[in-house]
């Protein structure tokens, strides 16, 4: 059996190949090539037109699959695996990726062709979970806007949330979306003696967190943090109307998909101090345009879509989904 693995600047080909040890060890065959790239930025640029349009927004190099027919498995992390890709794959069998969604993959074109898919749910949970604590607190706190004061030598210390600067104790914190992500945000969370409650209608099993309707977390939390995925039934959930909804004092946290949100309805909503403020780490548009609004407004602290990106999360992931592959090649002699 042979498998092809893409690497990336993020997952790289030295990951890929201590990571994907074990199926080697197994028999399986395995060759890495790298799609490349001039830099971080054009990665991330080429997955959000990915994420935002699906498989065929970006064109593989002809050189990454020009002998694709040779192989069983291709195990990919951002690069697309698209129709035209599928089509070529004669004697391909299965797809693995190396992230929690399978936004790269025609996933129509597969299933036609009897390709099973399988990814890594979870896969840098802990990583945008800790992420996502870390803008909960940079933002109702103003450490980001603090620093960036000081940094220009201005020792500030009058911020627009000035009169409602809170503590996390007895907070009520309002999880959209709870799976791998939400379910690590309302455990560290809840370390701070905060209320945990959260909205999400397919979340079946036991938890020690209180299940409400989406109105009831716009309602009652003091944080509101989107960690659900982005499918047309998602797609702009939060709008104007759900800010509305929103406490005056309350804030608005999305380290998950921009698409959740939308953009141009927290704008506003952050104008005329609808909600308190916004901690905001992935964007419709990225990098961020000279002239986005988001740069001059004073109650959001916005990041570079860095929630996911930690060393542990690139490195142990071919890790994850090689045990996973190994599993599938023996469920194949039964």
């Amino acid at each position: 059996m042979k498998c092809l693995a893409i690497a990336d600047l993020f997952i790289t080909k030295e990951m890929m190949e201590q990571g994907l040890k074990t199926l080697i060890d197994n028999g399986i065959e395995l060759a890495i090539r790298e799609w490349r790239h001039e830099n971080l930025e054009a990665l991330q640029k080429d997955n959000l037109a990915i994420e935002q349009q699906g498989s065929e927004a970006v064109c593989l190099p002809e050189n990454l699959y020009d002998d694709i027919d040779q192989y069983e498995v291709i195990i990919t992390q951002f690069a697309p695996i698209g129709q035209k890709v599928i089509e070529k794959a004669t004697n391909l069998k299965l797809i693995g990726v190396l992230r929690g969604g399978v936004e790269n993959i025609h996933i129509n074109e597969a299933k036609a062709r009897g390709v099973e898919v399988i990814n890594t749910p979870g896969r840098n949970a802990r990583s945008v979970a800790e992420f996502t604590v870390g803008m909960i607190l940079s933002e109702i706190r103003n450490i980001a806007r603090s620093h960036a004061a000081l940094k220009q030598g201005d020792w500030r210390k009058d911020f627009s949330n000035a009169d409602f600067v809170p503590e996390l104790e007895d907070r009520t914190i309002g999880i959209i979306g709870y799976g791998h992500i939400g379910q690590l945000v309302g455990k560290f969370l809840s370390g701070f003696d905060t209320r945990i409650i959260f909205y999400d209608p397919y979340f079946q099993g036991e938890t020690a967190f209180e299940q409400v309707d989406l109105e009831t977390i716009l309602s009652d939390s003091d944080v509101v943090t989107l960690h659900g995925r982005l499918t047309e039934e998602t797609k702009h959930l939060i709008g104007y109307e759900q800010l509305a909804m929103m406490k005056s004092t309350a804030v608005l946290i999305n380290t998950a998909r921009s698409g959740l949100v939308c953009e141009e309805d927290l704008i506003r909503a952050l104008n005329e101090k609808q909600i308190a403020g916004a901690a905001i780490d992935t964007f419709d548009h990225e990098p961020l345009r000279e002239a986005s609004p988001f740069l001059d407004l004073d109650n959001v602290t916005i990041t570079a879509h860095l929630a996911g990106s930690t060393i542990d999360a690139f490195k142990n992931t071919p890790k994850k989904l090689a045990k996973s592959i190994v599993q599938w090649k023996e469920s194949q002699k039964a």
